[in-house]
Parts: structure tokens; C-alpha cells; sequence
């Protein structure tokens, strides 16, 4: 996975690096809510891990920004804030998934890897599905609105490479 960390606290970040790059992740890190959203408009990334309290913009903001700009990155907010209403609040303004700080670094790479794979239209069984198109690159069978679809070989992995 390639992560954008958003988080003001220069040891967590170093904690997120040396646990995530070792596991094969790519880890970007920006120390402020503006150098996080200039990031995440100006790259690509798989995930975005944010805080929610930042210098410059607190982290609410920072999402409703990202979707109100039609960017549909999974976010994952990682943070002190553990009332219910921080919750829904995070929901509320575009969060994919909330994490309570202290965390286990495990479970935080389990929570990503699980937005990845929704975000990309992959499900538990391998099936590949992104609205009403579904593909399983098991099987080779490809149906749209419930109705089967038959493709020659080279189309076949070309859909499934863009539906991945």
C-alpha cells in the first residue's frame, strides 16, 4: 500500500514508518493539515491515515475538503477523540474508518488493507466488483446487472487489470 500519514506528532509518525515500510508499505507523512491536503490532491495513494487534531486545520475539516473535491481516497482517522459523537462526526464528514488512539499497529494495517480492498472493488472471496459489474478472476466469469457477459481472453484481463 502506498499511505499518506497526516499527523503533527513526529514520534508516532516514526513509529508508523518503522512498523509499515518494513511490511512493504510506501509511508509519506505531512506534520500539518495543509501540507496533508496538498499532498493528497497532488498524489495517489491507496489510504490516508489522519489525525484530527492538527496545526492549520483540524482533521474534519481536512476530510470534508478531500470529498467535497471528489476525492475518494479511503481515510482512516486515527485519534484521542473516542466519544460517540467524535465518531459519528468523523463519518459525518467523510471518514471510511476510526481508530482510537493508543492502537495496535496491527490491527491499524488490517483496518488499511481492508478500506484498500473495498476501495478497489475486491471482496473476501476474490470476486472483483465495482457497481453493478462483478468479475471473478477464478471462474473468468464477468456479469453486469445480473447477466452474463462473455469475453475473449485478452479483454478478459484487460477488465480485470482496470477493475483492480
Amino acid at each position: 500500500m502506498h499511505l499518506l500519514v497526516i499527523e503533527d506528532n513526529p514520534d508516532l509518525v516514526a513509529n508508523l514508518y518503522d512498523f509499515l515500510e518494513p511490511r512493504g508499505h510506501a509511508v509519506d507523512a505531512a506534520y500539518d493539515a495543509r501540507a496533508g491536503l496538498r499532498f493528497a490532491t497532488e498524489k495517489s495513494y491507496d489510504a490516508v491515515v489522519l489525525d484530527l487534531n492538527l496545526p492549520g486545520m483540524d482533521g474534519l475539516e481536512l476530510c470534508r475538503r478531500l470529498r467535497s473535491a471528489g476525492n475518494a481516497v479511503p481515510v482512516l482517522m486515527l485519534t484521542a477523540r473516542d466519544t460517540l459523537d467524535d465518531k459519528l462526526s468523523g463519518f459525518a464528514h467523510g471518514a471510511d474508518d476510526y481508530l482510537v488512539k493508543p492502537f495496535a499497529m496491527l490491527e491499524l494495517e488490517a483496518r488499511l488493507a481492508a478500506l484498500v480492498r473495498r476501495s478497489r472493488g475486491e471482496t473476501g472471496s476474490g470476486v472483483l466488483r465495482i457497481a453493478d459489474l462483478t468479475l471473478d478472476p477464478e471462474s473468468l466469469e464477468v456479469f453486469r446487472a445480473g447477466k452474463s457477459i462473455v469475453l475473449p481472453p485478452i479483454p478478459l484481463r484487460i477488465l480485470e487489470f482496470l477493475m483492480r
